[in-house]
C-alpha cells in the first residue's frame, strides 16, 4: 500500500499553529509528515517561516509516526551543523526521522552574503555536503578542504543507524545525477510526462529506495473558494526553476506572479470540490512510480481541510491506490 502523508507548511502557519496541524493530522489517519527548511515563505501572504530543526523536535515529541525535512546544506548551513542535527533527531526518535538534501534557492541562502553559485557548482557542494555528513554520522572524523570547509569535525552523539538520506530534484537531469548519491528521491508534482522523466532517470541510473512526491492541493467547498486560496497561498508554484532557485525575496516571486493565469495555476495546484475525484487525480500521479506521496493543502485552514481528509479524501485515496 503507498503511504500517505501530510505535508507541513512552516511558510503559511506560525509554528505553534503547525504543531496543532501535525497532530492533527496523525489523528485523521495520515501515515506521517514532512516539511521544507526555509528561512523566508514563497510570497509575502504566506507570511511565516519558522525554524524547522526547532519544531521537527517538538513534532516528533508530540507524534508517533515519521516526519521528514527538506534541506539545503552547503551555504546557510555548514554540514557539520546538519550532521550533528540529523544525528540527534534521530537518537531521539529511531526509525522515525528522514531528510531530503537538495541544492537550495537563493530566498534563503543569500543571507549569508557569500555568492549565490551556479546550478553546477552547488551540486558539487552538495555532493560534499552530503559525503561529508554520512562521513560524521558514521563515527568519522572529518578534515575537509574543497567547497565545503571542515577542520577536525566530529559528531559524539550518534544514533545507532544513521536515518535515510534523499535527494531533492524536478529535474530529470538532477534526478539522475542524484542516483548513487541517496538513499531515494524526492521531487514535487508537475505534468506527468515530466515527472514520469525524473522516475525513469533516477531509477534508470541505478537509483534505489523510495520515490516521494509531493503534491499542492486545494480542496474547498466550492471551486470558486479552492482557486481563491490557491491564487491567494500559492501562486509561487507558477515559478519553475531556473527562476524559482534564483530570486532572493518573497517580494521577487509576487512580482512574477501579480496575475497568475488560471489554467496554469489549476496545473501548479489540484483544485477540486469533490475528494473522491482528488483523490483519482492524485493516484494518477502516484503510479508513474511513486512509494510515498505528502499532501499539501495550500490553505491556512488545515482543521477543516484535516476533518474532509479524515472522512473523504483519505479514504478515497486509499480506494484508489
Amino acid at each position: 500500500m503507498v503511504f500517505v502523508g501530510y505535508h507541513a507548511s512552516h511558510e503559511q502557519l506560525p509554528p505553534s499553529t503547525l504543531l496543532r496541524a501535525v497532530t492533527g493530522a496523525e489523528r485523521a489517519g495520515f501515515d506521517g509528515a514532512m516539511c521544507s527548511d526555509h528561512l523566508a515563505p514563497w510570497g509575502v501572504a504566506q507570511g511565516e517561516s519558522g525554524f524547522a530543526w526547532s519544531w521537527l523536535g517538538a513534532a516528533l515529541a508530540s507524534t508517533d509516526f515519521s516526519i521528514g525535512v527538506v534541506n539545503a546544506p552547503g551555504q546557510r548551513y555548514h554540514p557539520v551543523v546538519i550532521a550533528q542535527a540529523v544525528a540527534t533527531l534521530e537518537e531521539m526518535f529511531p526509525g522515525r526521522f528522514w531528510a531530503v538534501f537538495g541544492s537550495g534557492e537563493a530566498m534563503n541562502e543569500h543571507v549569508t552574503g557569500d555568492p549565490w553559485p551556479s546550478k553546477d557548482e552547488r551540486n558539487a557542494r552538495l555532493d560534499e555536503s552530503l559525503q561529508v555528513i554520512r562521513r560524521l554520522l558514521g563515527g568519522d572524523e572529518v578534515t575537509q578542504d574543497g567547497l565545503v570547509k571542515v577542520h577536525r569535525a566530529r559528531v559524539w552523539s550518534r544514533p545507532a543507524a544513521p536515518p535515510p538520506l534523499l535527494g531533492a530534484a524536478v529535474s530529470a537531469e538532477t534526478a539522475e545525477w542524484l542516483a548513487g548519491r541517496v538513499d531515494g528521491l524526492a521531487t514535487v508534482a508537475q505534468e506527468p510526462a515530466a515527472l514520469r522523466r525524473v522516475v525513469d532517470a533516477y531509477r534508470g541510473a541505478g537509483g534505489e529506495g523510495p520515490c516521494v512526491l509531493q503534491v499542492h492541493l486545494s480542496l474547498a467547498e466550492t471551486d470558486t473558494e479552492a482557486l481563491a486560496l490557491a491564487k491567494d497561498q500559492w501562486p509561487n508554484g507558477l515559478i519553475g526553476p531556473p527562476r524559482a532557485w534564483d530570486f532572493d525575496q518573497p517580494e521577487d516571486f509576487d512580482a512574477a506572479v501579480a496575475d497568475p493565469d488560471e489554467g496554469e495555476l489549476r496545473k501548479a495546484v489540484l483544485v477540486d470540490t469533490d475528494a473522491a475525484a482528488l483523490a483519482e487525480r492524485i493516484a494518477e500521479l502516484v503510479r508513474i512510480g511513486f512509494d510515498r506521496v505528502y499532501l499539501h493543502h495550500v490553505g491556512k485552514n488545515q482543521d477543516e481541510f484535516l476533518d474532509r481528509a479524515e472522512s473523504d479524501l483519505l479514504p478515497a485515496l486509499r480506494r484508489t491506490l
